[in-house]
Order: structure tokens, then C-alpha cells, then sequence
């Protein structure tokens, strides 16, 4: 069964760019749908909650707590955790020593570990390949905070377990681990690596949401953790695989500009195509200046045949990457869609811009009609910013509401596996040292 749920009429929306007129692009009760939306506490924005220095890092440990702290460790293995990782011999033989300060130190160092696991994932930055998401939680959610809390009411499990990803995919994971037999340790290793993958993301990703699985090549919209409406895309090719990215959609660019990047203005002759071709350029809508230093700039201008389509959302990061539309929509019927040079192209994209720019207050149904079919090049700011996650899952939750395996299409399971069965690594970075690239999307190519 599909998990799409429907938004009041927003799950009704049929739309083919170019044959839908604009009275039937979206409901006209769709503001009132969104209205619908709610926030989470967790994803709110506000104040980052850094480490405070006031709460001690080893902390007293009653012999209760260390006894409830021994049974989490032993049953952390449905976490997709290795409980030798936290040495509960070395626990168990200071419990039976009683209170002191061996036990104190013993028991706050396996409780820290596990917060750092459960929260923030354990595999180490080198193993998380084109990895550029900074998760949150660890301002949000300090160690020594969550410790002082635990040993206060003595719900050591409990705490730990408030660590786990609100969303249902890691629940589906994490039942899924539970029920594959331990001799099929192909399959439990792969749950178990895509269970950490969600760990390194916010814990909460937001009321609303777009969220994008590249292996999958599906995009989802998404509200209050339920699935609204779902879009084919094309992703980066394996000779330029798409980096995942937690970004923010600013707003949304109807019938936008594509200029285009200099390895084709000079490496391919098409400045001097353009400008010694007028007719030919007019035809296919680009504009070529030169410079003082003599370079040409090459601007495709808005239209049918321009390589953005008719829209992008505006999300600025360092790699240049963003979501837009694309004029060869024949190829969203590919199986294999790892086609672009990074860039994430989303099939039915004015209806998803559309939607993006009603949701987040910067135009209602009937502006957003009007500038969609204008022609013109428009920016509309959101006012209420949208998350976007590009993400990286080769067993989860599919569209349809099915647990199975999605292509390793950049060979990016190998590293997180091998970290997985090593010993667990300390003192963890929380940034990648990748070197950020940015894409050149030659947008009227593909593989």
C-alpha cells in the first residue's frame, strides 16, 4: 500500500507542465490544507544549546542507575549496536564492587559513548563518503545535560531512547533488524548501516520537509512525517555523484536563467556560436556577452527549451547544488537515473515550486499560477523556509510503503560496513574534511 497521505486537496493535484491549464494547477482550498502543518518542539528554530562546562563530565552513579545502564548496554543490539563496544564486563565487575569512584568513571564513560552513538551515529566522518550534513543534535541534545537528567530520575533506558530518530523509516529499520534471522548477516549488516545513516541526520527533521534518497531517484514531500506527494529524479551520474547536503530552500525561481558555465562558452566554441549565429542563438534562446578581458558570458534566457526547465529552488550552498525542473522529461521513465553532473532534476517540478512557494507564505494559488505562466523570470522568497535533506539509503522504505534495497550506485556501503565492524572510534569529528566541490552542471547532457 502506497504511504502517501493526502493533505486535505493537495493530494488531489494533477498537472502536466505543459498541458494543464491554470485553473486546475491546485486546489483553491490548498492555503487553508497548509495551515495544517505543525512543528515540532526539537525542529523549532532557536537557541543552540552548547556543552555547559558547569556539568561534570563524570558524574555519581548509584548502584541502580549502573545496573539500569548495564541492562541498555546488553540491549542495545536493537539498535543495530554492538554491546562489546561499551564493555559491559568492565561495567558489571565495578557494580559488584560497589558505589566509588571507579564505578563513577566507568559508568559515565559507557553512558557517553552510547549518547554519541545513539545520537550522532557511530561511524567516523572518514567513512561517510561526500558527507556535508552538520547534525544538530549534539548542541541540542549535550551529553552532560542528558546524564544529569538520566541519574535524576533514573531512567537511564529512557533517556537513551529519546535519542532515537523520530522518523517512522528508522522505526521500520530498526523492526526489520529484529526480525532477520543472526545467520543472515549480509542483511543485518546492511539494516544496521542504514539505521546509523539516520542517526546522522537531526533526530527530527521538521514538520515539513523535502527529503530525497538518491539510490532511490524518489523525492518526497513530506508533513508532520507523513508522506504527501512523491516526485521521480535524476541524480548525479558515478563519474559526478551527487553530495549529501542538508540545506534550505530560501525560494523558489519560476522560468529561470541557465548560464551557462565557461567549459562549454570556450571549451566547446559556444560563445562564438552565439555570437556569430544570431539567429541560431535567438532560436535557442541564449545571450552572449563579452567582457573588457574578452570573455564571453553565454545566459540562456527563460522558455521552453532552457536546460533549468522552468524552475529551481533557490537553496544557496557551497557545491552549487539545487533541485530544478529539466526540458527532457522522457528520461524520468529511465530505470536507471543516475544521469545529471550532480544536480538533482525533479519530474512534475512547477507543481512541486508551486506547492514550495504556497507552503512557505510567498505567493498564494493564484499569484503562483500567474508567475509560473508568465514567462518572465520571477524569485519568490519564502517566508516560512523548507528543509531540504539529500540523502544516501540503500535499504529502506520505498515509496510504496516496502522495506528493501535500493542500488549502491557510488559504492558508498563498503566504507560504513568496514567502520561498523572495526573497534569503535573515539572523539569523533563532527564535520567532513572532503573537499567541497562545485558543481558544473552541464545541464544538456546526459549519460
Amino acid at each position: 500500500m502506497r504511504l502517501v497521505a493526502p493533505l486535505g486537496a493537495l493530494a488531489t493535484i494533477a498537472f502536466s507542465p505543459l498541458a494543464a491549464s491554470a485553473q486546475t494547477l491546485l486546489p483553491e482550498n490548498f492555503l487553508d490544507d497548509a495551515a495544517e502543518v505543525t512543528v515540532s518542539a526539537d525542529a523549532q528554530a532557536g537557541e543552540v544549546v552548547q556543552a555547559d562546562p558547569r556539568i561534570a563530565s563524570v558524574q555519581n552513579w548509584s548502584l541502580g542507575n549502573a545496573r539500569a545502564l548495564l541492562a541498555a548496554i546488553e540491549a542495545v543490539g536493537a539498535e543495530g549496536l554492538d554491546p562489546a563496544d561499551y564493555r559491559p564486563d568492565l561495567l558489571r565487575a565495578e557494580i559488584e564492587r560497589g558505589e566509588s569512584d571507579a564505578l563513577n568513571q566507568r559508568a559515565s564513560g559507557a553512558f557517553a559513548w552510547l549518547v554519541e552513538d545513539l545520537r550522532d551515529g557511530r561511524t567516523p566522518m572518514e567513512a561517510r563518503r561526500q558527507w556535508f550534513v552538520v547534525d544538530p543534535d549534539a548542541d541540542l541534545l549535550p551529553t552532560g545535560r542528558l546524564m544529569e537528567q538520566a541519574l535524576a530520575s533514573g531512567d537511564v533506558a529512557g533517556t537513551l531512547a529519546s535519542l532515537a530518530p523520530t522518523h517512522p523509516d528508522y522505526a521500520a529499520l530498526r523492526e526489520a533488524l529484529a526480525d532477520t534471522p543472526r545467520a543472515n548477516t549480509a542483511q543485518r549488516r546492511l539494516i544496521r548501516a542504514n539505521m546509523d545513516r539516520w542517526r546522522w541526520l537531526a533526530r527530527d527533521l521538521g514538520g515539513q520537509y523535502l527529503i530525497t534518497n538518491v539510490p532511490e531517484y524518489q523525492l518526497r514531500l513530506t508533513v508532520n512525517n507523513q508522506i504527501i506527494r512523491t516526485y521521480r529524479t535524476i541524480v548525479g551520474a558515478v563519474s559526478s555523484p551527487t553530495p549529501q547536503l542538508a540545506e534550505t530552500v530560501e525560494g523558489v525561481v519560476f522560468n529561470p536563467t541557465w548560464t551557462v558555465p565557461q567549459s562549454i562558452v570556450r571549451g566547446e566554441g559556444l560563445g562564438n556560436r552565439v555570437l556569430n549565429n544570431p539567429a541560431w542563438a535567438r532560436a535557442n534562446g541564449y545571450r552572449a556577452t563579452r567582457g573588457d578581458n574578452g570573455w564571453i558570458t553565454v545566459v540562456q534566457q527563460p522558455g521552453p527549451g532552457n536546460s533549468l526547465g522552468m524552475m529551481k529552488l533557490d537553496m544557496p550552498n557551497p557545491h552549487a547544488i539545487f533541485l530544478h525542473d529539466t526540458p527532457a522529461r522522457n528520461l524520468f521513465a529511465s530505470e536507471n537515473r543516475a544521469r545529471s553532473h550532480g544536480c538533482v532534476r525533479v519530474e512534475r517540478a512547477l507543481e512541486l515550486a508551486m506547492t514550495v512557494a504556497i507552503l512557505g507564505g510567498g505567493a498564494t494559488r493564484d499569484e503562483a499560477v500567474e508567475i509560473s505562466t508568465s514567462g518572465d523570470y520571477t524569485r519568490v522568497p519564502v517566508e516560512r523556509t523548507m528543509p531540504v535533506y539529500i540523502t544516501y539509503f540503500t535499504y529502506g522504505t520505498d515509496i510504496e510503503g516496502n522495506l528493501r534495497s535500493f542500488n549502491d550506485i557510488y559504492g558508498r556501503d563498503a566504507p560504513v560496513l568496514a567502520a561498523l565492524d572495526a573497534p569503535r572510534v573515539g572523539n569523533r569529528a563532527r564535520e567532513t574534511d572532503e573537499e567541497v566541490i562545485e558543481i558544473v552542471d552541464d545541464i544538456r547532457t546526459t549519460v
